[in-house]
């Protein structure tokens, strides 16, 4: 990663991230959501566990969550790496 990546909206059931990178300091995850008493645990684990499967172990990520879905998540989390990277962590393609 070598800049700042944002996706999502603030609208209800969706979920905005801001990624940059956090050089030799690790995953910091900053969490902002509506529903943090109840999902907090399970969306940093959403968030931490997608990072793994796109190679990223440096980043600080704000979210700002308003009830999204994990699928939901993890694609905003997945386009926000994209955004913030020079190359493409995800194979698109289409069939």
């Amino acid at each position: 990663m070598n800049g700042t990546g944002i996706a999502g909206t603030l609208e209800s059931s969706d979920i905005m991230i801001a990624i940059e990178p956090n050089d030799g300091k690790g995953i910091e995850i900053q969490l902002k959501s509506t529903v943090e008493n109840q999902f907090g645990n399970q969306i940093r684990t959403v968030i931490r566990d997608m990072l793994t499967t796109l190679g990223v172990t440096d980043a600080k990520v704000v979210a700002n969550d308003r009830g999204a879905l994990d699928c939901t998540i993890r694609a905003r989390l997945t386009t926000a790496v994209n955004r913030a990277s020079e190359e493409k962590c995800v194979p698109w393609e289409v069939r």
